[in-house]
């Protein structure tokens, strides 16, 4: 088939017909916490516990319901770079000089 041909197609099946421009900007969006969190594996319990988010507001950020602060996306943003160092430093507590 040629492109044309697969475009027509998938925009005459109404089960399977690819997302309009409109309908794709309308679309809820998934919480960067609940794609990080899945991708590590972890429950919410287990992510909030390991990470130290109060499970109350991992559980508000995951519904929709509150979006993390600047802060708070800096900090999923250093999880989703490396959580192993994250959790590390967590566990690690701080520094004596």
């Amino acid at each position: 088939m040629t492109d044309e041909q697969v475009h027509a197609a998938a925009m005459a099946d109404p089960d399977a017909r690819p997302m309009t421009d409109a309908e794709f900007a309308d679309a809820p969006r998934v919480p960067r916490a609940r794609t990080l969190r899945r991708a590590l594996g972890l429950t919410q319990e287990e992510f909030a516990a390991r990470f130290h988010i109060p499970l109350g507001t991992l559980r508000d950020w995951e519904q929709g319901r509150a979006e993390p602060d600047q802060t708070a996306r800096a900090y999923l943003r250093a999880i989703a770079g490396d959580a192993e160092a994250v959790q590390h430093a967590l566990s690690a507590g701080p520094r004596r000089g």
